[in-house]
């Protein structure tokens, strides 16, 4: 635009039409000017407020953690929140590489959004370990350790960019940012990521990497911090190996462990998650000190994976089942009615049948009142999957076999009837008519839902017994249980 003096010399200086023009070109320079500095108009579908997001999750409570984290992050910035497929625009799937069947499902669900015209955006250990499986190209990927930047590959997929973030080395996301808990009264809290192991079987220190543990005192703060802002009642600890904690940084679990009952409230508990038998031998006397404590559960999930020496050799385990007995026996012993769950793998490649019964006879000892009986699957890029596998009818017929033994047994006998206990109330059954209460020993209790006591303390008495459940009668609901 050129300035007023390279106006057309014929237009007298001064005169009606001289003015006219300078009016005209001044508003028009205007206009220009606006137009280079204002940015371009935001339609209604580019803002987050305009967008709703579902969110699933397979896999373990370390993956619902970050799920909650990502969920948070997102109606943080503005973005909708539903649990509806069809009402969702975006769909955030969080996945696991543990089984083929939950890899099998999340393959599918990414095939289902894209047929149904659902931007898609995938995290978890399936896409962070194997990215290049060509169901995931032109798929977003959140890595496992950019679970906080959520918010901008969403912004990115909606803008029609395709975002893949995937370096294991950067530093792990800070623990206080938002989040949705998927139970309000529930503070799942990973304090670690990755493992010191290399079993032969398992990909998720592919997608997981070595150990890395959140410092003590942001741990604390966070627990702290969910009891007393937010009002949870339970906490969780999780991690792929809850016992391996601190060793990256100098410390042991039972330091951590220490800390943290110290700011739990009463009326509230913590829960252990997931440890590994090495990690634990050499603080037995600590674990169950804390295990007693009357704000923890009683309450260990301790995985065996096989009840034979040689099996856990060639799954580099680095214990054998001596090792594992004597952490069941002394903690049985100096806990009472500790509540111990485990891990078995049936058919691995170099199971015998001899072996496999060693592993029945260990449940036969034991009689688990949680088994988590699996079959081998091979996973891609892992030891054992080069392996020669058993055959589906007999790998079938092995997992058959032990869930058989799991159901011949219960833990809930006919003598519990009439006996009483102060349970915390933080779930609602599957039947929609009680809600789930547990006691020190973490029991499966059922409560009558006829009134409001979720995230209360009350004292029932128990009904009726089952294999996976006790039903109960509330007795009493004293200040003291609020």
């Amino acid at each position: 635009m050129g300035d007023i003096e390279d106006l057309d010399s014929s237009v007298p200086v001064g005169s009606k039409s001289d003015i006219g023009i300078r009016v005209r070109l001044r508003k028009k320079q205007l206009k220009e000017d606006r137009e280079e500095t204002i940015p371009s108009p935001i339609h209604d579908s580019d803002l987050p407020w305009k967008h709703t997001v579902y969110v699933k999750t397979w896999g373990c409570s370390h993956n619902s953690s970050d799920s909650e984290y990502m969920a948070g992050l997102l109606a943080n910035s503005g973005y909708k929140i539903t649990q509806n497929t069809d009402d969702a625009d975006l769909w955030l799937l969080n996945s696991c590489t543990v089984k083929t069947p939950s890899e099998n499902q999340f393959e599918n669900m990414i095939r289902q959004g894209k047929e149904r015209g659902k931007h898609v955006v995938v995290a978890g250990c399936v896409s962070q370990a194997a990215p290049n499986e060509p169901w995931l190209k032109d798929i977003s990927i959140i890595g496992v350790k950019q679970i906080d930047q959520v918010v901008n590959v969403v912004d990115e997929c909606f803008k029609g960019n395709v975002v893949r973030l995937l370096s294991r080395n950067r530093t792990m996301p800070a623990l206080n940012i938002p989040k949705i808990r998927r139970n309000e009264f529930v503070e799942i809290l990973a304090i670690n990521t990755g493992c010191l192991n290399q079993c032969t079987y398992c990909k998720t220190k592919q997608s997981r990497g070595n150990l890395q543990s959140y410092p003590l005192e942001q741990l604390v703060e966070q627990a702290r911090t969910a009891f007393e802002r937010d009002g949870c009642k339970e906490l969780w600890l999780t991690s792929e190996d809850l016992g391996a904690w601190g060793r990256d940084i100098g410390l042991v679990l039972p330091d951590l462990l220490k800390e943290l009952v110290k700011v739990i409230p009463d009326g509230c508990y913590m829960r252990l998650g997931m440890t590994n038998p090495p990690y634990i031998l050499d603080h037995l006397e600590e674990i169950a000190e804390i295990l007693n404590h009357p704000r923890v559960y009683s309450f260990l999930h301790i995985p065996v994976q096989a009840g034979s020496d040689s099996v856990l050799l060639d799954m580099k385990r680095e214990y054998t089942i001596n090792h594992f007995c004597q952490i069941v026996d002394y903690l049985k012993q100096k806990v009472p009615n500790i509540y111990i769950c485990t891990d078995f793998i049936c058919a691995f490649p170099t199971e015998t049948v001899e072996d496999f019964q060693e592993s029945l006879e260990l449940v036969k000892k034991y009689e688990f009142p949680s088994l988590f009986i699996n079959q081998f699957y091979p996973r891609n890029g892992t030891p054992a999957a080069r392996l020669k596998k058993h055959t589906t009818i007999e790998a079938r017929r092995r997992t058959s076999e032990m869930t058989k033994l799991f159901h011949s047994y219960r833990r809930y006998k006919p003598d519990y009837i009439g006996r009483e206990f102060d349970v915390l109330i933080c779930e609602k059954a599957t039947d929609g008519l009680h809600f789930v209460g547990h006691n020190k020993s973490y029991e499966h209790i059922l409560v009558p839902s006829s009134e409001n006591l979720m995230g209360k303390r009350v004292r029932v008495r128990i009904t009726e017994v089952s294999k996976f459940y006790m039903k109960s009668i509330v007795v009493s609901k004293n200040e003291c249980y609020e």
